[in-house]
């Protein structure tokens, strides 16, 4: 973060930054429980080995995320000029 901000000074406003992390377990398993329910109407166009390799990523993805091995950061900047960026709060 420290790295993102300093090479960002003098040049852009940082306006919001937030960590999705904590979240993303939920949505790769909502993603994972997804996949799953659509695989018999996939199964006829993707391999075994496909599903397979994406059930692994998708597992795995999640348990990094549920390990706080991984981040998702949204930082947004602005030029700084009024109006430009409203969050919403």
């Amino acid at each position: 973060m420290r790295q993102i901000t300093e090479a960002a000074e003098g040049l852009l406003v940082l306006e919001d930054c937030h960590n999705f992390g904590a979240d993303y377990d939920r949505t790769l398993m909502a993603w994972y429980d997804n996949f799953e329910r659509a695989w018999p109407s996939l199964s006829a166009r993707y391999s075994e080995r496909f599903r397979r390799m994406w059930v692994c990523y998708l597992l795995t993805c999640a348990g990094s995320f549920r390990a706080r091995v991984n981040q998702l950061w949204q930082v947004v900047f602005s030029p700084g000029r009024e109006g430009v960026y409203a969050a919403v709060r």
